[in-house]
């Protein structure tokens, strides 16, 4: 398996190569060849690379591990975050090619001044190379985390060999390597996503089994509306929007749209994109919440839900190439990140390098150093290596910076360094403070919608302040007090409804339990059957039988197995013969049978005597809850609390293997023999399942 593995693995590792070593035979060597491809990028494969690049490790790792927490409610993400894309390649993409085709810009800090150099071109770069270079460190931990599970790698290795690559496909051929490696990755990754999708449902039943696997876990699962939103759903779903309208801040993507040549490229790119991406987050999805039913384990990494899954269902093949396409995946979007950073610092921070192509490629080499020491330092944090907490805050730090700027120049206002540099600071503040604060986990509000807030909000104080006779909105005016009432209602109205409907019909979850109290405790027990049968066990000898949770075909209350019962069952066979056989010499001795079950740390043992006449039983419990609190009233614990021991968290579930061993006793006396070499066994193993409800005292 290992060897098939990593052959595959390297197979298609030297495709994905190959493809951007070849860009070496068109190249220019030229810093605008380097950063742009000289804006001539066919539409598809700008197209394909955006997509490969926008996703990449983030969808790989980041949302596989979103979607196996929320369930049906990370539909929300997927869906908002589309249309706010969609809007992001119409107008604002639009603005930014015009632009940068005009000026003959190569970054997106460019786009936020009128000269080359301004102070707050220089800031939007220095935030900019920031919020790159940690995203830059997501992709390279995506790629350290895939080696980790595919191949049991420590992650800093996968991490450093990414490091390598990115130098490698930035010094080949630029964004030109880059972007011809993404194509062919997204290819890839589509087919391989695919097959994987298809075997996921297969294994865990079909939707209806993944429907019901899902709930078998939590009804929080298959709602549609997260639990507990503490600001709301309206906010909650609007900052996803504002995340997907946040594409167009992102360097590493809009460089894409910058090396296509007019604006009917931009169109058919646009198509393109959206084509090839809207099935890819559906596969995702369908596969993260597969893999919730799958790998449902106290402490497993949500994030590695995807690898896991393809390891254990995939053959070595398959593996590899699921493993190449995330590995290359992550790389190639780093080495558009590091690009990205270095179009900033060469055309923004030092504009004096421009056009020097040697400190250009240096400047590469250092930005990847910065990342991969972001990457590896965050291993040795508490939640450093969480690629969905590294992606969020870099996307909506970027958006936060650049989308409003952008938006009120595509409106035709232009603000002057003052105003800039107020609203990126504005925004940057917004998005770290919000996260500060703990108000940007799933439970919250995404820092997407604090950060353009805060910068939308400083715009227009700033206009109402220094320069009240320009309308904040540009070459447009504001509408009168009649429209602005009618605007205000048609966006209010919807709020309030959904949030009343949000209100009655959201799902409670263990984060609204109560506190510290009297609780009355229900608990109901079902057995479901590991195995039974008889076998004969040799006198002295142990007979060694194995079972596994995963050959209950259904679950019929429920997968909280708190618990492990073993009965044995035998009777005597000691035979005698002789003319001393008649009474006491006649009767047998006692055997003794001994079980021992065992499920990774938890183990019982048991033994019993037959008797002469009938048969014999005992039985060995083993439970991994706290039984004293299954019934009844319970004082001095929160919900929680209660929850937490005697909820199992899939701590039953498993392989279990029970040895019976006999120890036959032969009886006898003068003139009279006894023989007993061993004795049936009857087994009966079953699992228990615990289904409880708390209650108020009352």
């Amino acid at each position: 398996m290992e060897i098939m593995l990593i052959i595959s693995f390297l197979f298609f590792m030297a495709i994905f190569a190959g493809v951007g070593m070849a860009s070496m035979f068109v190249k220019q060597d030229t810093t605008d060849d380097y950063l742009v491809a000289g804006r001539g990028m066919h539409p598809a494969l700008a197209a394909l690379s955006a997509v490969s690049t926008w996703n990449s490790g983030y969808m790989f790792i980041g949302f596989i591990g979103f979607t196996y927490l929320m369930g049906y409610s990370a539909i929300w993400l997927g869906l908002v975050s589309t249309i706010g894309q969609i809007l992001a390649w119409m107008w604002l993409y639009k603005f930014i090619q015009e632009e940068g085709n005009e000026r003959g810009l190569r970054s997106l800090s460019s786009l936020v001044a009128e000269k080359v150099g301004a102070p707050e071109a220089k800031l939007a770069a220095v935030l900019s190379v920031l919020f790159l270079c940690i995203y830059a460190a997501a992709q390279l931990t995506s790629g350290g985390k895939a080696l980790f599970v595919m191949m049991g790698w420590p992650e800093i290795v996968g991490i450093l060999i990414g490091f390598v690559l990115v130098v490698a496909y930035c010094y080949a051929g630029g964004i030109r390597a880059s972007i011809w490696t993404d194509a062919i990755q997204s290819c890839v990754m589509v087919i391989g996503s695919t097959i994987l999708c298809w075997i996921a449902i297969k294994e865990v039943g079909g939707f209806s089994g993944l429907d019901a696997g899902l709930e078998a876990q939590s009804t929080m699962l298959t709602n549609f509306l997260p639990p507990d939103l503490r600001f709301g759903i309206s906010m909650w779903a609007f900052a996803f929007f504002l995340g997907g309208l946040g594409v167009a801040g992102q360097p590493q993507v809009v460089s894409r749209v910058m090396t296509l040549g007019s604006d009917s490229d931009r169109k058919q790119a646009m198509i393109w994109f959206f084509v090839w991406q809207t099935p890819f987050i559906i596969l995702m999805l369908i596969i993260g919440m597969a893999s919730r039913v799958l790998f449902n384990a106290e402490g497993f990494d949500a994030e590695l839900g995807l690898p896991t899954m393809a390891m254990e269902t995939m053959p070595a093949f398959g593996v590899g190439m699921i493993l190449a396409s995330i590995f290359a995946a992550t790389m190639s979007t780093a080495d558009s990140q590091v690009l990205a950073c270095t179009a900033a610092i060469t055309d923004d921070i030092k504009p004096d390098w421009r056009q020097d192509h040697k400190t250009t490629k240096k400047v590469t080499l250092v930005v990847a150093a910065f990342a991969t020491m972001i990457s590896i330092g965050g291993l040795y944090i508490p939640g450093g290596d969480s690629v969905f907490a590294l992606v969020v805050l870099a996307v909506y730090g970027l958006g936060g910076i650049f989308i409003p700027l952008l938006t009120i120049r595509w409106l035709g206002y232009k603000p002057d360094s003052t105003h800039s540099i107020s609203m990126m600071v504005a925004a940057f503040a917004g998005v770290i403070g919000w996260i500060i604060l703990g108000f940007g986990g799933s439970d919250g509000i995404f820092p997407s919608v604090p950060g353009m807030g805060a910068a939308f909000a400083v715009h227009f104080i700033l206009n109402q302040v220094r320069t009240p006779e320009m309308s904040s909105l540009g070459r447009y005016n504001w509408p009168d007090q009649k429209k602005l009432g009618a605007i205000a209602a048609a966006i209010i109205i919807p709020f309030c409804a959904f949030e009343v409907s949000y209100l009655v019909t959201a799902p409670d979850s263990s984060d609204s339990m109560g506190g510290v109290g009297d609780y009355f405790v229900t608990s109901v027990f079902s057995g479901e059957t590991l195995g039974e049968g008889s076998e004969y066990v040799m006198d002295g000898e142990t007979l060694t039988l194995q079972f596994d949770t995963d050959s209950i075909d259904s679950w019929q209350n429920g997968m909280n197995v708190v618990a492990v019962n073993v009965v044995l069952t035998y009777s005597e066979d000691e035979s005698s013969q002789g003319l001393g056989c008649v009474g006491g010499a006649a009767q047998p001795e006692p055997d003794t049978i001994t079980g021992m079950i065992v499920h990774n740390e938890h183990n019982g043992t048991g033994s019993g005597q037959n008797q002469a006449q009938g048969s014999s039983t005992h039985t060995i419990m083993v439970e991994w809850y706290n039984s004293s609190l299954s019934g009844g009233n319970v004082s001095g614990l929160s919900e929680s609390e209660i929850h937490d021991q005697l909820d199992a968290k899939g701590a039953g579930l498993g392989e279990y293997t029970l040895d019976i061993t006999v120890d036959a006793g032969v009886g006898g006396g003068f003139q009279c023999s006894h023989t007993d070499d061993g004795e049936e066994v009857e087994y009966f193993v079953e699992v228990l399942v615990l289904n409880y409800t708390i209650e108020t005292a009352s």
